[in-house]
């Protein structure tokens, strides 16, 4: 019940997560305060936060949870080899890379199945704290992680995407002074890869002010194929999206490019398909840093 009102910040919903009514929850959670002796809840005719003793009693509740599904799963797998469902959480710009970490994975244990969700760098961090997810995929090394472990995977390079007929379409490098001086459409900004490209700009004097703005990458895209819009992307996302004429990828000069990586959980034991996710991230992780070389 407290990991359910952890995430849904609502009673109602919190109850609806656990398929019992709301009186039932609220019966719950007192019980559970007259046992420690202690609010656990701020409320009023609505959820308020978690008090002080509240929030340890989550975090308890989270490593508990964690620790028995653990456990469960250790023994599942003893018992009939590494199989199940593996939650993933990735940054919108990290999609592409997905494949390069689920596809040797399920090679090596095809009883594995997955579900992977598009979240901004804030969501990624709040549900694998909930438990909503195994791991993530996210920036490592510009905004604080929190409690949490990381492999790095490689450097997000960015890439002008514009029309070739544009003055900066022939160019084989440009600046991020240039770059600012283009109408973009870019990522809203409770993307870490919006905020990571705003702050290049303004380093260069220039306050950013795209012409459009989206959480979807998709759109994005297709703004840009049209050849009358421009924008920054990691240079993995172009490739994938395979944009050809009349649209060109610029590389942009970069010294400290941002890393992605995989977070997971600092708990100990694993489950068992988390350690064999960290494992592959690893490989993939020594085999990008030794082609970067």
């Amino acid at each position: 019940m407290l990991l359910a009102l952890a995430r849904e910040q609502h009673f109602g919903r919190a109850a609806d997560a656990c398929g019992i009514t709301q009186p039932t929850l609220s019966a719950g959670l007192k019980q559970l305060e007259e046992n420690f002796g202690v609010l656990l809840v701020n409320r009023q005719s609505r959820f308020i936060g978690f008090t002080p003793e509240g929030q340890r009693v989550l975090d308890w509740a989270r490593r508990i949870v964690g620790d028995a599904r653990a456990m469960h799963d250790e023994i599942n797998a003893l018992k009939r080899g590494l199989a199940g469902h593996l939650r993933l959480a990735a940054v919108p710009t990290a999609l592409p890379i997905v494949a390069e970490l689920t596809t040797p994975l399920r090679e090596r244990h095809p009883d594995v199945v997955f579900t992977v969700m598009s979240r901004n760098s804030i969501d990624v961090l709040t549900q694998l704290e909930n438990l909503e997810v195994d791991a993530g995929l996210t920036y490592v090394d510009n905004e604080p992680l929190g409690r949490v472990r990381f492999v790095r995977l490689y450097h997000e390079r960015y890439h002008l995407l514009i029309s070739a007929e544009a003055p900066l379409g022939r160019r084989k490098e440009v600046s991020w002074v240039e770059v600012g001086e283009v109408p973009l459409c870019l990522l809203t900004p409770d993307m870490q890869n919006r905020r990571i490209i705003d702050h290049r700009l303004r380093a260069g004097g220039i306050e950013p002010a795209p012409t459009l703005q989206s959480n979807s990458m998709i759109v994005l895209f297709s703004h840009v194929r049209t050849g009358r819009w421009a924008s920054v992307m990691p240079a993995v996302l172009a490739q994938t999206m395979g944009l050809g004429e009349p649209i060109r990828s610029v590389p942009i000069r970069d010294d400290d490019p941002p890393t992605i990586g995989l977070v997971y959980p600092q708990r100990e034991p694993l489950t068992p398909l988390t350690a064999a996710l960290v494992t592959e991230a690893h490989r993939l992780g020594q085999t990008w840093a030794s082609e970067q070389r």
